[in-house]
């Protein structure tokens, strides 16, 4: 299992907390450090839809060019999240074929009941 993100995103740290609180295994990967392949992206998006993951939110995005922001689709957004890893929703966690956006306590209760 992989919990991806950056380290110093509140959110980030939130699960990573809930998760060694719970004594659960994982595997951290920043990926404003390590990056992120096409690939895998492409899988989440498969998974998710690039909707979910792509974050519009960001600052990340606000920072982007008009050109970048608009007409936006599938593989332009996957691009975009390839070349400015802090376009992704955080954290992605990623269990065998399983994947979770984001973090609430009550959602991760669940997942690993």
């Amino acid at each position: 299992m992989t919990l991806y993100g950056i380290k110093n995103c509140d959110t980030v740290r939130k699960a990573r907390k809930w998760l060694e609180a719970e004594k659960i295994d994982y595997t951290f990967h920043d990926f404003r450090e390590n990056g992120l392949t096409a690939d895998t992206v492409s899988q989440w998006v498969s998974m998710v839809g690039w909707e979910t993951l792509f974050n519009k939110r960001s600052t990340s995005f606000r920072e982007l060019s008009d050109s970048d922001k608009s007409d936006l689709t599938q593989d332009k957004a996957i691009a975009l999240m390839v070349q400015f890893p802090t376009l992704v929703k955080r954290p992605v966690l990623v269990k065998q074929n399983s994947i979770l956006i984001g973090f609430k306590a009550e959602q991760y209760q669940a997942w690993f009941a």
